[in-house]
């Protein structure tokens, strides 16, 4: 899987084929879309349309790409199955890569049912990869206590220097469970915090680099969302510098539990 995925939240239309088009221009080969962003058509659409245009010089194929997209929400297992189907079609790209289950709302049974839903797109080959998103870690443990015919690969949550979330990224590293960083850079509402300022300097990097940085090296997977030509292709190059032991342990000290959207990792 790759490093770093584009995300597409709250964005539409041409707005989503633009910036999945600048995206791949980039060297980006990973796409974060749900069922809820109503954007999977135009995310497939664009890389079915890059990897035949004259702009893909290396000769990629589907398989070298990685889509993700997410359930609305849990409920039977019929409904959420139909659903599965339904995203596959929609973003016309053959099969989804990675498929989540978008929150834990819904209560215990309509959890698991849809995880069964996914195990049996993934059975039917719709699916490479199941995981969740928003899961607590008793949502997780309820998912792994319940002997699941395939494990959540992936949980997909809010993370940065201002929400470390430390309790969840434990967990599910202990459980060789991917940690998926989405609002990577704190949506822009931190950018000109004093630490971040200055290690930004101390880097000759832009703060967004310097959230992406912080959360490779934390072993998590960015989403970093653009819909700006420039912002997109420096947010995915982040390879030339490290941000030393040190100042990593100042920006993990910067944790207030800043929520920038919603929160259902406490839902029952």
């Amino acid at each position: 899987m790759p490093r770093i995925h584009l995300g597409v939240y709250l964005t539409s239309g041409q707005e989503t084929s633009n910036a999945v088009q600048w995206a791949l221009e980039a060297g980006y080969r990973a796409f974060d879309s749900a069922q809820m962003y109503r954007n999977e058509k135009e995310v497939g659409s664009s890389i079915l349309k890059f990897l035949s245009s004259h702009d893909n010089t290396l000769g990629l194929k589907r398989e070298e790409f990685h889509f993700t997209s997410k359930l609305a929400s849990n409920s039977s297992y019929e409904i959420a199955r139909r659903s599965i189907t339904q995203s596959v079609k929609q973003c016309g790209l053959g099969y989804i890569d990675l498929f989540l289950l978008h929150s834990p709302y819904g209560g215990k049974a309509a959890r698991l049912a849809s995880w069964k839903a996914v195990e049996d797109a993934i059975a039917d080959g719709e699916v490479k990869t199941g995981g969740v998103s928003n899961y607590g870690v008793k949502h997780l443990q309820e998912l792994l206590d319940s002997e699941p015919r395939v494990l959540p690969a992936v949980n997909q949550i809010e993370v940065h220097p201002f929400n470390t979330r430390t309790e969840i990224t434990s967990f599910c590293q202990e459980h060789n469970i991917v940690v998926e960083a989405y609002a990577p850079l704190v949506r822009a509402l931190r950018m000109k915090h004093p630490v971040i300022v200055s290690l930004s300097d101390k880097y000759s990097c832009t703060p967004a680099q310097l959230l992406v940085r912080w959360s490779l090296q934390h072993g998590y997977v960015p989403l970093p969302k653009s819909t700006t030509k420039s912002r997109i292709a420096t947010n995915g190059s982040v390879s030339g510098f490290e941000i030393d032991p040190a100042d990593m342990k100042q920006m993990d000290g910067l944790d207030e539990y800043l929520v920038t959207d919603w929160d259902p990792v406490d839902a029952d």
